[in-house]
């Protein structure tokens, strides 16, 4: 049996990571939670990060930067953005960027897991290469 996927979701809404943790460890996940871009990079669980779920937009620096910054350092765990304000310029960058969902807050279950499923379907794949 394989281990449990490991997500860190990252979004300065107290509530949206509460929410979002209890669903996915309800699901068998880990789950790592952090208030901005910067503690995570500053985690030891950032190595072990099968998928990340991030805002968009947040204080200091952005998911779409976050992403940038892992990316720059070796790191290719699948991103999940999510947002309060969707637009197709922002949905068109982060998809630029690499990112495999763009969900629109609130968002419905199934389309998180949906999008999960992808997310780390792909890392899958890509670790396999």
């Amino acid at each position: 049996m394989p281990a449990p996927s490991v997500i860190s979701v990252i979004d300065d809404d107290a509530s949206i990571r509460v929410a979002t943790n209890n669903l996915l460890r309800s699901r068998g996940y880990i789950v790592h939670t952090f208030a901005s871009a910067e503690e995570f990079l500053r985690s030891p669980h950032l190595n072990e990060t099968s998928c990340v779920i991030a805002d968009v937009q947040m204080s200091a620096m952005s998911g779409l930067d976050l992403l940038g910054a892992m990316r720059a350092n070796g790191h290719d765990a699948p991103f999940i953005f999510i947002t309060a304000f969707p637009d197709e310029n922002l949905r068109a960058r982060a998809a630029k960027a690499g990112a495999i969902c763009f969900l629109a807050k609130p968002f419905a279950v199934p389309n998180l897991i949906r999008c999960l499923e992808t997310a780390l379907e792909a890392g899958r794949d890509e670790a396999g290469k």
